[in-house]
C-alpha cells in the first residue's frame, strides 16, 4: 500500500474522487468538441461513435495510467475533418475552444453546488469525519482540475487545443510555418511536461491559477447568495 502511495500522484484514499473528476472532465471535453463539430456539418465524430457521455469511448487506457503516476496524461482526441465545416476556420476555432470552455463551465458548476453546500449549511451538518474529508477532497480535486484543463488545453502548442486555435486564427504563411516547425514544437511540449525545472515555471503556476480561480468563483457565489465571508 505505501510503494502505491509514492507512486501514485494521489495517495489512495483520494484516488476514487480523482478518477472519478477525470471520468466527468475528459468525456464532457471529448463530447464537446464531437458535439460541436457535428453540428458544424462535420459528422466523423459521430459515425465513430465518439459523441457520446459514455466515458469508456473516449478513454485512452495509457494516458489515464500515465496521468496518475506522472501527472500528465491524455483522453482519445476526436476526430475533426475541416473541410466538412461551411466556413473551416471560424468553425474550427469554436470546435476546438468547446473542449476547453466546456471544462470552464464544469469548474463555475463545481464552485457553485460547493457554495450552495455551505450557504444552506449541508456541509456543517455532516457529522461523519470521512464523508466530510471525501466531500472536501472532490470538490477540492474537481474544481481545479477543471479549472486547470482549461488552462492548460488554452497553451499554444500542439496537440493541445489552443495551437489549433492559432492555427486557425492565423494567416495563411504563418499557419503554413506554424505546421513547417510542429514536429518541434511538440518537443517544447513534452520538455515542459516532464522537465522538473521547465515545470516549475509552466505548469506549476496554472495548477496554482487555477485553484485561486476556483476560490474566487466560490468566493464570489457566497457573496451572491449574502453569505458573509
Amino acid at each position: 500500500m505505501g510503494s502505491l502511495d509514492q507512486i501514485l500522484v494521489y495517495p489512495l484514499q483520494q484516488l476514487p474522487f480523482f478518477l472519478i473528476t477525470i471520468v466527468i472532465a475528459f468525456t464532457v471535453h471529448e463530447f464537446a468538441h464531437a458535439y460541436f463539430a457535428n453540428k458544424f456539418g462535420d459528422p466523423t465524430a459521430r459515425l465513430l461513435g465518439r459523441m457520446t457521455l459514455n466515458p469508456a469511448v473516449h478513454f485512452d487506457l495509457f494516458g489515464i495510467i500515465l496521468l496518475l503516476v506522472a501527472g500528465f496524461g491524455w483522453a482519445r482526441p476526436v476526430p475533426v475533418n475541416r473541410d466538412n465545416f461551411s466556413r473551416p476556420r471560424l468553425m474550427g476555432v469554436i470546435v476546438s475552444a468547446a473542449g476547453p470552455i466546456s471544462n470552464l463551465l464544469l469548474g463555475i458548476l463545481g464552485s457553485l453546488i460547493y457554495a450552495i453546500l455551505i450557504r444552506t449549511g449541508a456541509i456543517n451538518s455532516i457529522t461523519n469525519d470521512h464523508l466530510l474529508q471525501a466531500v472536501y477532497w472532490f470538490f477540492g480535486m474537481f474544481i481545479q482540475f477543471n479549472f486547470f484543463l482549461f488552462l492548460f488545453n488554452l497553451i499554444p502548442l500542439p496537440p493541445l487545443d489552443g495551437y489549433r486555435i492559432v492555427e486557425d486564427i492565423a494567416p495563411r504563411p504563418i499557419r503554413g510555418r506554424l505546421q513547417q516547425y510542429e514536429q518541434w514544437t511538440v518537443f517544447i511540449f513534452l520538455l515542459i511536461i516532464f522537465i522538473p525545472s521547465l515545470s516549475a515555471y509552466t505548469i506549476d503556476p496554472l495548477q496554482n491559477w487555477a485553484s485561486q480561480i476556483g476560490n474566487d468563483f466560490i468566493r464570489l457565489f457566497l457573496k451572491l447568495f449574502g453569505y458573509k465571508l
